[in-house]
């Protein structure tokens, strides 16, 4: 098989919880632990960090890869979900694994994947750690898929955990209240290995003091000990003074990932640093402020406060729980506009009525459907506009949405593409 022809095997063949839902989700490390054998244990074969939660994960994971790059260490990045190329899943110093690894790898294993039947992301964790290992990287990073507990990144034993925040999503899976979500997140720390949580939380802190007094592991709050203040954006950066325990540290730290809910990503970035320097990193203020600059160089993020087009200024952001679309529509409400012209798609198995009844009531809304099975239907989508009694337009196709969008928007209009990652993917 070419490497085109392995990418439709592996969707193709395996339940991919991404594409169909509930049906691909796996409730036990069974598979993984099979597959991982088979592999012979790459897992055990290079040093990781480990990185959890409902938002913020992602753009964690890629600047802290940003900034042991700028380091000058070998760092793998293990993320998901992909967007436009499987492979984005698999990187080293931000450049994609090969396609000829992957049709090697797929071709070696086949045999195994088929008797095993793992799922989708089984089979791409199960790659990145064979990967990673048989590369002789330094150090990865590991961002779990879903939940912790019973993801299959949870079988590595990290020099750090991280759990950057906790919000209501995937709830048929992790639970339906913030403590019971918590408690799944919980189950990737490991004994006597330090834990930062990014975002203190009345609801679930206890549940994450608990686990680490019970795996006697030292833990801290990221938000205890830094803050950023005096926040701007300029040029498509964000700008910030960063106080350590109420001193001023960083006058006009600059990011490149833009969005004010960046803050609190970069204050877990900076607590882990910390971290891993007390573990013999020696990582200088120099190479965190490179780091963080040069993180679309080092490990390219997309699809966070994305700018797609600046006429129309068009952004996209995957933001599509409560908790990051929160965030998402703040941001939108600091941005100058006249008009907001609203790209909408989402998935069938989340809140959708939750999310509408968030939305800017004053925009125009195109209705579409990622090219997904578990797109929501456009149909399904409209009537719920129309209870919420929302302005929109509906098409057969995001690019068709978007199309219109920027076209109908004049010169001081804003067109924004969201409501799902699976949407966004389609425009990025």
């Amino acid at each position: 098989m070419n490497y085109q022809e392995t990418i439709d095997y592996l969707f193709t063949f395996l339940p991919m919880f991404q594409r169909i839902g509930a049906a691909a989700y796996k409730a036990d490390l069974g598979n993984t632990v099979a597959l991982m054998e088979a592999l012979d244990n790459p897992q055990h074969r290079f040093r990781s960090i480990h990185v959890a939660g409902t938002n913020g994960k992602g753009s964690t994971s890629h600047m802290l890869a940003s900034v042991l790059s700028q380091k000058g260490l070998k760092v793998g990045l293990h993320t998901s979900p992909h967007l436009r190329d499987f492979r984005e899943r698999i990187r080293i110093d931000g450049i994609l694994v090969e396609e000829a690894w992957v049709v090697n790898f797929v071709e070696k294993y086949k045999e195994d994947i088929e008797s095993i039947k793992p799922s989708f992301f089984e089979v791409a964790v199960g790659m990145a750690f064979k990967y990673f290992a048989d590369m002789e990287v330094d150090v990865a990073i590991i961002e779990v898929g879903m939940g912790g507990r019973l993801d299959s990144t949870n079988v590595i034993s990290p020099l750090l955990s991280i759990i950057t925040n906790i919000s209501l999503d995937h709830t048929a899976f992790l639970g339906k209240d913030l403590v019971s979500i918590a408690g799944e997140k919980a189950g990737i720390i490991k004994e006597n290995t330090p834990l930062i949580i990014g975002q203190t939380q009345e609801e679930t802190k206890e549940v994450f003091i608990n686990k680490a007094r019970e795996m006697n592991s030292p833990i801290l709050f990221a938000d205890n000990i830094y803050s950023l203040q005096n926040t701007k954006q300029e040029n498509a950066r964000l700008i910030a003074d960063v106080y350590k325990n109420g001193e001023l540290k960083y006058k006009d730290f600059v990011s490149t990932l833009c969005g004010n809910y960046q803050l609190k990503n970069i204050a877990t970035v900076l607590a882990a640093i910390d971290e891993l320097n007390n573990q013999g990193f020696s990582i200088s203020e120099e190479v965190i402020l490179n780091g963080i600059l040069n993180l679309p160089k080092n490990a390219p993020l997309m699809g966070r406060w994305q700018r797609l087009c600046e006429n129309p200024l068009t952004i996209a952001d995957t933001g599509h729980n409560e908790d990051g679309l929160s965030y998402v529509i703040e941001q939108i409400n600091q941005t100058p506009y006249e008009s907001l012209h609203f790209v909408l798609g989402m998935v069938d198995d989340k809140d959708v009525d939750k999310v509408l009844s968030m939305l800017p009531s004053h925009a125009h809304y195109y209705l579409c459907k990622a090219d997904i099975p578990r797109g929501l239907r456009v149909e399904i989508l409209e009537e719920k506009v129309k209870a919420h009694n929302l302005n929109y337009s509906k098409y057969q196709s995001v690019k068709a949405a978007l199309d219109s969008a920027q076209k109908n928007a004049k010169q001081n209009d804003l067109v924004f593409v969201g409501g799902s990652t699976f949407t966004v993917a389609e425009c990025v």
